[in-house]
């Protein structure tokens, strides 16, 4: 009889976060000044393995992917190990120094803007991941269109990560996917072929947009009907369960049964806010945990905006993040956004 999957399994970018506030985001050719700097986990499997842990979750808890044979690098496997995650498909490498990228926050507002070195995730591959050997539950692989091989478009229009998505399907994992900001025009050959094996998309608003080709903003404000929108589309290209799109006022969902969910975020005083940095891979952590454990949406929808918001309470993209009771209760606290009109 075969074994009852349990876990989640978080592969792809693996990096450091060399986070630096600063008074303001300088013109070109002009300076700011850095106010403090810290260094810390970065990447959507990392962070969201080491949320998921610091927020106590009951299920076992893997990575996979490469980093370099440097100090970096094992202090990722240390700070994993020392967090209960299972580190067997986490591969060394000398032939690239461990991904790292300079997080610059501004003070006010807590903005961020990112500085990135790719450093062994270019080398990162499908051999570098032994789904066979694994009994999680799900599978999460992030980010796309900074996954270096597994980005390779191939011949027939399907991608490394497309491959590896659909290998995950056939050996019984649920599969979930998230994506890098980039401003490019990739995401429709990168991003598109691999929605007919992913289960649980979750994204925020701006990658909604370049993914359907639907505005989801206007003058900086959110589109409810163009989140609506974004994300139907998005179901109708294969995605299998959810579309997931998070953005400052909350998070919208939707699925191919039409079942549609909005969650406000948490009214977090401006003033407490030290970074957004790692705000919605928190926010996906707490998702993943609800789907996981199989609860109906607005549950895990709730978790995540509280667990994001617990992530604001400090400038790395973790050291905010606490136990779930916790999250939940800063949400107690201060409350929820209400509404928005999603068309």
């Amino acid at each position: 009889m075969q074994s009852v999957r349990t876990g989640i399994l978080a592969g792809g970018n693996w990096i450091i976060d060399h986070v630096k506030i600063i008074d303001k985001y300088p013109a070109q050719d002009s300076f700011a000044l850095i106010l403090d700097e810290t260094s810390s986990n970065g990447g959507s499997p990392y962070n969201l393995l080491k949320n998921l842990s610091k927020m106590g979750c009951p299920f076992p808890l893997a990575g996979a992917g490469l980093v370099g044979d440097d100090a970096e690098g094992q202090s990722i496997l240390n700070d994993c190990k020392s967090h209960g995650i299972d580190v067997s498909q986490m591969h060394l490498t000398k032939q690239a120094h461990t991904s790292y990228t300079d997080v610059m926050t501004e003070n006010r507002t807590g903005r961020r803007t990112f500085f990135h070195q790719q450093g062994a995730n270019v080398l990162l591959d499908k051999i570098h991941f032994r789904l066979e050997q694994s009994n999680a539950k799900i599978f999460h692989l992030a980010y796309l269109l900074l996954l270096g091989k597994l980005d390779t478009v191939y011949e027939d229009g399907s991608t490394g990560a497309s491959r590896l998505l659909k290998k995950a399907l056939h050996l019984g994992f649920k599969t979930s996917v998230d994506t890098v900001s980039e401003n490019g025009d990739r995401f429709e050959t990168i991003v598109i072929p691999a929605l007919p094996w992913v289960n649980y998309l979750i994204i925020n608003e701006y990658e909604a947009e370049k993914i359907s080709g639907i505005r989801t903003c206007d003058a900086g404000k959110i589109n409810p009907s163009g989140i609506r929108s974004a994300a139907k589309k998005l179901v109708g290209k294969g995605v299998r369960d959810w579309v997931i799109i998070h953005f400052p006022e909350g998070a919208f969902a939707c699925n191919r049964e039409g079942q549609e969910v909005f969650q406000g975020s948490v009214r977090v005083p401006p003033e407490k806010i030290k970074g957004t940095a790692g705000a919605g891979d928190a926010f996906a952590a707490g998702v993943l945990w609800g789907m996981h454990e199989e609860w109906q949406i607005r549950k895990s929808l709730h978790l995540g905006v509280c667990a994001a918001a617990a992530s604001l309470f400090h400038s790395t993209c973790s050291e905010g993040v606490q136990e779930m009771k916790k999250c939940l209760d800063i949400g107690e606290a201060f409350g929820f956004i209400q509404s928005i009109e999603t068309g």
